[in-house]
């Protein structure tokens, strides 16, 4: 095999193993609420989410064509910039899941493809059209629409999760208001089911897909997908790169973090059935909008706003406000931080690779 051959076989290998990391970090975000709730074992819900997250192949590959074409310009992505962006995300995703805070690995993945290639051709080599054109709005100047609406979308996924997960909880709470307290947890119990189910679809249909993305950038560069078959739907390669992508995300997602999903399920606030329905609910809605207008949110931000909207409408010393805290400044490092490690790691590459 040449060099180049090798390279592209490491690049698919190191994309399968961040997707791995990726969901074995972010379990916590398809299993923390039914798991504090105590309506599913840790491991049948990390079975349950598994599936679900597999399953997601189906739901199309949106994000992933943002992320392989519509984040740095892909004519100056090579194999090294491929492997110096995986290792950003992957080690900021080994610091946080030590530390245990709810990261983004999709935010670390963004952060490290970007600096990675920032590191090899400068700051032009961000993708800055088409611009992002609101209609009451209007253009907003600055990078191009993907990077726009994703740098948005850090502030308005867990925004959304937040208000839905509250509106949610206020309206259920009306609803049930005279019910016997046992009988409306045996339905949320059975609901929950299905609302975890519909995160851990959200999940797979926005994470697993960042993967993809990777993968076809590397057979791309590799000569393996013409540039055509990049653009239309990767060519022969597409079920190939779906199914291992699904399959790494979902084995992670069955050997989960549980330091993680200790912060997410009981460290926040603490939630009954009813709460876990309510924030699954308002998770899996924000994240299918996303996946759907090929947006890569962060899953975890995304859970954690819909989580503190359902404990704040207790009362607002429901949520614990420090472990908030902690977390909101995990997620502001998180770009530049990968985006630091994969340059210095592109730089060591380039010291012994000139051409890199």
């Amino acid at each position: 095999m040449h060099l180049s051959g090798a390279l592209v076989v490491v690049s698919i290998l190191v994309a399968l193993s961040f997707d791995f990391i990726n969901g074995f970090h972010d379990a916590a975000n398809s299993i923390a609420t039914v798991v504090s709730t105590r309506v599913l074992s840790p491991k049948l819900a990390v079975l349950w989410a598994a599936v679900f997250n597999f399953l997601a192949i189906f739901l199309g590959t949106a994000v992933a064509k943002t992320i392989s074409s519509g984040l740095v310009d892909p004519h100056q992505v090579t194999q090294y910039v491929i492997l110096a962006a995986l290792a950003g995300a992957i080690i900021w995703d080994l610091l946080t899941w030590w530390w245990g805070l709810p990261t983004s690995s999709s935010h670390a993945l963004i952060g490290g493809l970007a600096g990675a290639a920032i590191a090899k051709a400068g700051w032009q080599v961000l993708v800055r059209e088409p611009k992002l054109h609101w209609p009451i709005i209007g253009t907003i100047p600055g990078l191009g629409a993907k990077w726009m609406s994703t740098l948005i979308f850090i502030v308005l996924a867990p925004l959304a999760g937040l208000a839905i997960g509250l509106t949610l909880m206020v309206l259920v709470s009306w609803i049930f208001k005279k019910s016997a307290p046992r009988k409306v947890d045996g339905l949320f119990r059975k609901l929950q089911l299905l609302t975890a189910a519909a995160y851990s679809l959200g999940h797979g249909s926005n994470d697993a897909q960042k993967t993809m993305g990777i993968i076809a950038g590397a057979l791309m560069v590799g000569g393996y997908l013409t540039p055509g078959e990049f653009a239309s739907g990767w060519g022969p390669f597409k079920w190939a790169i779906i199914l291992s992508a699904q399959a790494a995300i979902a084995l992670g997602t069955y050997f989960g973090g549980w330091r993680i999903v200790h912060t997410m399920g009981s460290k926040i606030t603490k939630l009954r059935p009813v709460g876990g329905f309510c924030a699954e609910t308002a998770g899996a809605i924000t994240l299918f909008v996303a996946a759907y207008a090929g947006i890569p949110v962060s899953t975890t931000h995304t859970i954690t706003g819909a989580i503190v909207g359902v404990g704040s409408t207790s009362r607002l010393s429901a949520v614990r406000w420090g472990v908030a805290k902690r977390i909101v400044w995990a997620w502001v490092f998180t770009i530049p931080a990968a985006a630091m490690v994969a340059a210095v790691t592109f730089w060591i590459i380039r010291f012994f690779v000139p051409n890199a």
